[in-house]
This record gives structure tokens, sequence and C-alpha cells, in this order.
């Protein structure tokens, strides 16, 4: 994930340096695993938010069909908080990631809120849903940036939170461009859920002075990368455990559950 190696790169490096022999599938079969792991523990961790979003989507393939992927990301601290894989491009994937992204305000959405993308219908239809159900705590609109150019105020003033998640997508694309695309929608799935992981707590970003963007302090003791990813899975570990603990307890009133 971090260096963005394919599963066969994967499985050859150790054999090449080390003189072990694993598979590939075995590769993918422990990412699979990690994945399962690191995923609560990323969605759940507390990043505390900011009140303008930005959101986009872009296109991967799986099996040499077109499917699409979607980012929503805190402008402020460029934290992803709501991401989805689809095979299509209608509003249910767009309202998903949007629940993943709004489970971070809890009970409302903060005051003054912005929610930046593109022209799509999608986000305004989405947006239409969240007012209907969920009532005033949760009632935005979308601040659409239109075209490529700036021809209207509106494009001018929040073309830079647009470039800045369009900026996210080339960059996961280029850890995604190594494998020619996915075999199939779960392992697009466990691929996404460890780079967030990954970009969210391990990668250290221009922008933050070469610091990552959001400390953990439990990581800080981890002399190498294998030993914070190794962190990351035992809190992902723990985080289930606490969710299962925690089932029976009566859920928050929050767009996410």
């Amino acid at each position: 994930v971090n260096l963005g190696l394919s599963l066969r790169k994967t499985a050859q490096a150790p054999k090449d340096i080390h003189g072990i022999k694993i598979s590939h599938q075995q590769v993918a079969n422990y990412c699979t695993t990690a994945a399962i792991c690191v995923k609560p523990f990323t969605d759940s961790y507390d990043y505390k938010a900011g009140n303008v979003l930005t959101a986009d989507e872009t296109y991967i393939k799986i099996r040499g069909v077109k499917g699409y992927i979607w980012f929503i990301m805190d402008a402020a601290k460029r934290s992803i908080l709501g991401y989805q894989i689809s095979d299509n491009r209608g509003v249910g994937p767009c309202i998903l990631s949007m629940r993943m992204a709004f489970k971070h305000f809890k009970d409302k959405l903060p005051e003054h809120f912005k929610f930046i993308a593109d022209g799509y219908s999608a986000y305004p239809l989405a947006a239409m849903e969240f007012a209907k159900k969920f009532g005033k705590d949760f009632t935005f609109s979308v601040t659409q940036v239109i075209g490529l150019t700036n021809d209207d105020a509106v494009s001018t003033e929040h073309r830079p939170f647009k470039q800045m998640v369009e900026r996210l997508n080339r960059t996961y694309k280029a850890s995604y461009r190594h494998t020619n695309g996915f075999d199939n929608i779960d392992g697009a799935n466990y691929d996404l859920a460890l780079w967030v992981a990954y970009y969210n707590f391990l990668r250290p970003h221009k922008h933050a002075g070469y610091q990552v963007l959001n400390e953990i302090e439990m990581l800080q003791g981890a002399d190498n990368m294998p030993g914070k990813w190794q962190l990351l899975i035992f809190l992902g570990q723990q985080t289930i455990l606490n969710m299962q603990k925690n089932s029976t307890a009566t859920p928050e009133r929050n767009c996410c559950q």
C-alpha cells in the first residue's frame, strides 16, 4: 500500500530479498484481513472535521468494466471522511458516501456548513434526501463548481476546494494504476480501505509540513512502517470489540444509523 506495488510485485519482493516464497493470492488474503480490521477504526476515528467538505467522483476499472469511486474530504484538514466504490454513478452511492462523512458530525451539521462538489446532479438530489429524512439538522445546499473555467462568481470562489479533491483523486489513481484495474469489487474495496487508512494516518503530506494528517500517540512509538501497520490493525481490533460490546446500546439519532 505504501509503495504502490501490485500483489505480484509484493510477493516477489520477499522472495528476492529474503528468500521467502509467498503467492500473490496469499498477499491478497493478508490485505483483505488487514482491511477488515483497520476499516472500523478509520471510519469511526474522531477527525474533528471542519464545516467545509468537498466531494468528487472518478472512475476505476473492475474486470474491465467501469466502476466509480466517491471521495468526501475535510477541506481544512484534508482527511478523507467518506468514500465509496460502486458499479454505477447514481444517487445511491452518493448518499452512502455522504452518510459516512456526516457520521463525524454526530447529531447535526455544524454552523455555516458548506458542501462543495462539481455540477453532477447526484449531489443536490442526495442533499434533498437528507433534508427529507432528517429535517433541519441535516439540511444543506450543495455549492457546485461548474466546468473547467471560472465563468461565474461561485466557481471563482470555490474552485480551489474542487481542485483539492481532484488532486486527491489523482493521488489515489497513481497508486491504483499499477493494478490495471481490479479483479472484483471486493478487492477494490479492501484496497481502498487500506489506502484511506494510509492516507489519513501514515502518509506524510507536503501541505502539513511532511507530517501525517492525524497523529496517533500509539503509532509514535513504532520504529518502522510495518510496526505502525500492526498497531493500526490492533486499534482496529479494539474498535471492533468495543462496537460488539456496545451493540445492545440504544443508537444515537444519527444520519448514519
